[in-house]
């Protein structure tokens, strides 16, 4: 018996992996707990799984159509971006690493800059991507945040920095370093002008930003988990030569010694930034 239906006409199959029917990237996402949520609902519930409650690091572009109503704001300082004054090389140049990330993630650095409201109330909020190159602290972020703060300043605005960063960027040695001292300057002058500052601390938020501006804010906020600190844990125990407590540097460990003020749910974050800036500003 012939079955000639089931016989191919030719002998390999030649479809291209492109062209294959395979499911989408990015359909389904897994937590660290191991639920499978479908990425329309996490991105519908700002990408926070509704499983385990795990939240899934997201970029600007979220975040701002997270905080600001109705997704309407205008960026600021678009056009600033990165440039190799060193002419560091270390596996590649950073020349090449800057044209390879840019392509990438369409950002132009690290950390962008907008304006608009957040329930009702109007300010500046200044959100770092962790996509580029870490998050890392350039030369590029410092004067963005300087930026955003001499334009709270003319316009009498309150200011937010969500921070998500590995730390500062080597590629750019002393200069990067140099922005420490050069944010928390801006940010007294922010302070001598009775402008709220609120910083909000998601994972990772480690190094300098840590040893700086992350922790200098009136009000600091952190999601739920976020691991924040300046070295990590594995340097620590080496160092000192012990075991670390459970739950270190975590997010609810902080905030039991007292270095956050409260964690916020994502779902809730809006909402607890405008309560926030209603109360610091009519203070």
């Amino acid at each position: 018996m012939a079955f000639d239906w089931f016989k191919r006409k030719a002998k390999n199959i030649t479809t291209s992996t492109e062209d294959k029917k395979d499911v989408p990237k990015g359909l389904w996402h897994q937590t660290p707990s191991g639920k499978i949520v479908e990425h329309d609902e996490l991105r519908r519930n700002n990408y926070v799984s509704p499983e385990d409650g795990f939240h899934v690091r997201i970029g600007s572009n979220e975040f701002y159509e997270m905080f600001f109503d109705d997704n309407k704001y205008k960026e600021l300082d678009a056009g600033v971006e990165s440039v190799d004054m060193l002419n560091f090389k270390d596996t590649k140049t950073y020349s090449d690493r800057l044209k390879e990330v840019k392509a990438k993630t369409k950002l132009n650095d690290s950390i962008r800059n907008a304006v608009g409201k957040v329930g009702g109330h109007e300010m500046v909020i200044s959100c770092m991507d962790f996509a580029f190159i870490g998050g890392s602290l350039g030369s590029v972020m410092g004067e963005k945040i300087r930026r955003a703060v001499d334009y709270c300043i003319k316009n009498k605005l309150p200011y937010m920095i969500i921070c998500q960063s590995g730390g500062a960027r080597m590629q750019e040695a002393a200069f990067s370093l140099m922005q420490l001292a050069k944010v928390q300057s801006k940010l007294a002058q922010l302070s001598d002008e009775g402008l709220p500052y609120i910083a909000y601390l998601c994972d990772p938020t480690f190094g300098g930003i840590t040893a700086s501006f992350a922790m200098t804010a009136d009000i600091i906020m952190a999601e739920p988990g976020a691991l924040i600190g300046f070295a990590g844990p594995r340097v620590i125990r080496e160092t000192i030569g012990k075991d670390l407590p459970e739950g270190f540097q975590t997010s609810e460990f902080l905030v039991e010694k007292g270095f956050v003020d409260f964690i916020v749910k994502r779902n809730d974050a809006k909402a607890k930034v405008a309560q926030t800036v209603s109360l610091l500003t009519h203070a």
